[in-house]
This record gives structure tokens, C-alpha cells and sequence, in this order.
């Protein structure tokens, strides 16, 4: 196995084991400049895979599971979707809190933190596609369920994510690790739309909307809660699986000059620090409109394909087309930002701007599928950029401040935090904004006021708060890149092993 550890001056240190070791090391790893193997990236981005997965197939069957499976009310559907929304967002900090004060151990500071909350986040996925007997307290029992569930998501994101900052010392090498984990991500997000989507479809019956039926009125299978039962029982084994290869890839070793117990600045002085952070506030304003645009896009794309044009039969290809294309484009995505900036990368999300608007205007079949393919390259480019972004701005405040270990926890989830909440605010809003022009749930045919504004929010909306973000992102000086020297400055105090 190959093995890294920055070098860190002393006399204690100079020993031909140590030489050896340092030889070994420089063998080992692809330059001995903090360069990360294939199989070590690739570890680490299977790592990011089932919550993806898990995500993919909750934002799409959810909702229909809830209301033609479960036969909860759509009042309380909606009490189930809202509260497991807010839970994710308020475990943010407190996972960052959390994981700042706690200490290292024989694996690392944040890898147990994945570990331990793998069975727990895997059991509550499975159960919230389980039928309960009982029918009064069903609406309680998915909202217990669906919190938990969000919150766990959370407590096994946050370390997760804030490991690519203790990959490696160096920007590109981490810059190529967050591509592979996006990379991977994504094609875990299109595995869980397609796999539990395939097994769930026998499930339901036909939902063409008939003159002669009544709204709402849809066929469920006999064997539905057993369908359910095998797709949570697929999506739940990949927690295990993937996060024993995240284990046995990626492995953390502590560095001799820092506290056994890892603990560096408070977790709320750091906080107060960080958003205070000209670099980190401008990046998460920014992307606050960005990742909003993008969730309002993705999430009443079928809503205005159903009721605002004619293509509902087409509404499982183009989100097929949307996933398939930000696979497959992400590595081409790393190059350009490798290749050209990260400030020219964010460009791309421009992409998207004419083509959303093309189709609001012109909703054609052929115009359909073009917009879904260009709009999978903007969300690769949107989802990787800040990832890709924060690791700069972690170690340009670092070499500003001088603090200890930590802090990339109170980034990470603190960036998170307030992404959903930009996010869940822009949902609410638009949904609002259906329900002032008088949306009727189940109908076969929505009013005029009501196709216009899903048109207004396909289009308009999406394109006004992606301009937005981008000259936010555009204006100032970026974060200064870590040199050589300030690299293996902050490597000191990060040292691991990669086994």
C-alpha cells in the first residue's frame, strides 16, 4: 500500500527508518507531492454513493409512495416532506459542532462518524418504506421517520465531505478528488432513479389523465408493499457496502503535533470567524442563489411538463437525459476548471439560462431533450464548483488565522445549512406562488394563471437568481491557492495515512 505523510522538520525524526519511510512514500504515491492514487479517489467518491442513491429515489417516489401506497392525506404529506426538509437543515451545525469538539481515534477523527452512523441512516431508510399496521398514526410514524432519516443523511454528509480537505495537501489533487466523488454521486443519484424506479414500476398503474376518471384516481397493484419493500431493501444495502470501501480505502492518521484530542478553536467562535470571512461569504451567497435555481428547475420540470405542455410521456427521459448528461460530463468539467479557472468554469452554468427560457417558449419534444441535456452540464459544473471552491477558501483562512484542526467542519456544514435553507425558501415560495394562481391538486387541466406561472418559474425565476449568483461569484478577488510551501505548512497539522 502506498503511504503518505508530510514531512515534518526535527531532529527526532532524522533516522534511516524515517528515510526509508520517506523513501517508500515517495515511491509509493504518484510523485510524493501529496498525489493521490486512482484507487484512492475512487474509494473515496464510493463513498458519497448511497446517500445519492437514497435522495434520487425519495425525491421522485416518495411522494407517490405517501399518497397512493400509505394513503396519507396530502396535508400531512406535506407535514411529512417539510419537517424531514427542516430536520436535515438544523442538523447541519450541530453536526459540525458535534464533529469539531470531538476526539481522534484509532481511525481518524471523522471517518467513525461516517462508521457509526452507517446502520443507523441504512435502518431508518428501509422503515420509511415500510407499511405500518396501524393506519391512524401512519402520518406520524413517516415524519418521525423521514426526520430521522434527514438527520442522520446529514451526520454522515458532513464528516464525509469535510474529509477531502484531510485527503491530501495538495489543491489539484483535492480538486480531482471532488470530481470523482461528484462524479460517482451523481451516477448514485441516477442509479437510484433508475433501479428503484424499474423495481417500483409494477407498482402503479397507468396515471393518463381521462376525461372520464376522477383526479387522483390511480391503479396500485396488490403487490406494491412488497415492491417497496425489495427497492428499500436495495438502496438501504448500499450504506454498508460502500461505506466499508470508503473505510478500507481512505484511512486518517493523526498528526504527532496536535492534541490526542483534535480539538482546535470553539465551534462557535470558528463560526463567528468563518461567515465574517469575505472569501467563504461571498462563495456562499453566491451559490445560494445558484443551488436554489437549480432545485427550483429540477423540481417543477414535471409539473410544467404535465400540466403546461404536452409532454408528460416523455417526463422519465428527459429526467434520465438531465442525470446521464451530469455524469458524464463532470470529468470534463474537472478538466476546464483544471484547464481554464474555477472563475471561468462558472460560466457554464450560464448554459442553462437561453435553453430554460427556449423551453418555457417553445415546448417541443425535440427542444425538450436538448434543454434536459444542457441542463445536466450546467447542475454537473453548479454541483462541483463549490466543493471544489471550499477547500481554497479553508486554507486561505487557515493561513490568514492560524487556528487548529476543525474548522473545515464548521465550512462544510455551515455552507450546508444554509444551501438548504436557500432552497427550501425558494421552494416554498414558488409552490405559493401555484397555490395564489389557483392549482388545483389531481386536476386533469390547469387554469391559464396556473401554466403561466409554472412557465415563470421554469424560466424566469431559475435564469434572474443564476445571473444573480454569478456576478456575485464574479465580482472581487478569488482565494488565494495554497503554494508549495504554505501547502506543506498546513499539511503539518494534517498529516494521514492513505492505506
Amino acid at each position: 500500500m502506498a503511504v503518505y505523510r508530510e514531512a515534518i522538520p526535527g531532529p527526532a525524526l532524522d533516522t534511516p527508518s524515517t528515510s526509508l519511510e520517506a523513501h517508500t512514500s515517495a515511491q509509493g504515491s504518484d510523485s510524493g507531492a501529496g498525489r493521490l492514487s486512482f484507487y484512492r479517489k475512487l474509494c473515496y467518491g464510493i463513498g458519497g454513493v448511497p446517500n445519492q442513491v437514497a435522495s434520487s429515489a425519495i425525491a421522485f417516489y416518495l411522494q407517490l409512495f405517501l399518497l397512493d401506497v400509505a394513503q396519507i392525506p396530502a396535508a400531512q404529506v406535506s407535514l411529512v416532506l417539510f419537517g424531514g426538509k427542516v430536520s436535515g437543515a438544523a442538523a447541519d451545525p450541530l453536526a459540525g459542532f458535534l464533529i469539531n469538539r470531538s476526539r481522534r481515534t484509532g481511525s481518524g477523527r471523522l471517518m467513525p462518524w461516517v462508521l457509526g452512523c452507517m446502520p443507523f441512516i441504512a435502518l431508518a431508510y428501509f422503515f420509511l418504506w415500510f407499511l405500518p399496521p396501524f393506519t391512524t398514526l401512519r402520518g406520524l410514524w413517516y415524519t418521525t421517520l423521514y426526520c430521522l432519516f434527514q438527520a442522520l443523511a446529514t451526520f454522515f454528509q458532513v464528516p464525509y465531505t469535510a474529509l477531502t480537505m484531510l485527503l491530501t495537501p495538495n489543491p489539484k489533487e483535492r480538486d480531482s478528488a471532488t470530481a470523482y466523488r461528484m462524479t460517482l454521486e451523481m451516477a448514485g443519484t441516477l442509479m437510484g432513479a433508475t433501479v428503484h424506479g424499474l423495481i417500483v414500476s409494477g407498482a402503479h398503474g397507468s396515471h393518463r389523465c381521462k376525461e372520464d376518471t376522477l383526479p387522483g384516481e390511480g391503479a396500485v397493484s396488490p403487490n406494491a408493499t412488497r415492491l417497496y419493500f425489495i427497492a428499500a431493501t436495495v438502496v438501504a444495502l448500499t450504506y454498508p457496502v460502500c461505506s466499508t470501501l470508503l473505510y478500507l480505502g481512505v484511512k486518517e492518521r493523526s498528526d504527532p503535533s496536535t492534541p490526542a484530542s483534535g480539538q482546535g478553536l470553539g465551534f462557535l467562535a470558528g463560526l463567528g470567524l468563518t461567515v465574517r470571512h469575505r472569501p467563504y461569504l461571498k462563495l456562499v451567497i453566491s451559490f445560494l442563489f445558484i443551488s436554489a435555481a437549480v432545485q427550483v428547475e429540477q423540481s417543477y420540470l414535471v409539473l410544467f411538463c404535465t400540466h403546461a405542455s404536452q409532454l408528460q410521456d416523455h417526463v422519465q427521459g428527459m429526467v434520465l437525459t438531465i442525470l446521464v448528461s451530469a455524469v458524464l460530463s463532470t470529468p470534463m468539467w474537472e478538466w476546464v476548471l483544471q484547464r481554464f479557472g474555477k472563475r471561468m468554469s462558472a460560466l457554464g452554468i450560464c448554459a442553462m439560462v437561453p435553453f430554460a427560457i427556449l423551453l418555457a417558449a417553445v415546448p417541443m419534444v425535440p427542444v425538450a431533450y436538448v434543454v434536459a441535456f444542457v441542463s445536466g452540464l450546467s447542475i454537473a459544473v453548479s454541483l462541483l464548483l463549490p466543493w471544489s471552491m471550499l477547500p481554497d477558501v479553508v486554507d486561505d483562512f487557515q493561513l490568514q488565522h492560524q487556528h487548529g484542526p476543525g474548522l473545515e467542519t464548521i465550512f462544510y456544514s455551515s455552507y450546508v445549512f444554509f444551501t438548504k435553507l436557500s432552497g427550501a425558501g425558494a421552494l416554498g415560495i414558488s409552490t405559493l406562488s401555484l397555490d395564489f394562481a389557483g392549482y388545483e391538486s389531481g386536476a386533469c387541466r390547469q387554469s391559464e394563471q396556473v401554466v403561466v406561472t409554472l412557465k415563470v418559474l421554469i424560466g424566469a425565476v431559475p435564469t434572474s437568481m443564476i445571473l444573480i449568483g454569478l456576478c456575485i461569484l464574479m465580482v472581487g478577488p478569488t482565494p488565494k491557492v495554497p503554494s508549495r510551501a504554505n501547502s506543506r505548512s498546513l499539511g503539518r497539522r494534517t498529516s494521514y495515512t492513505l492505506a
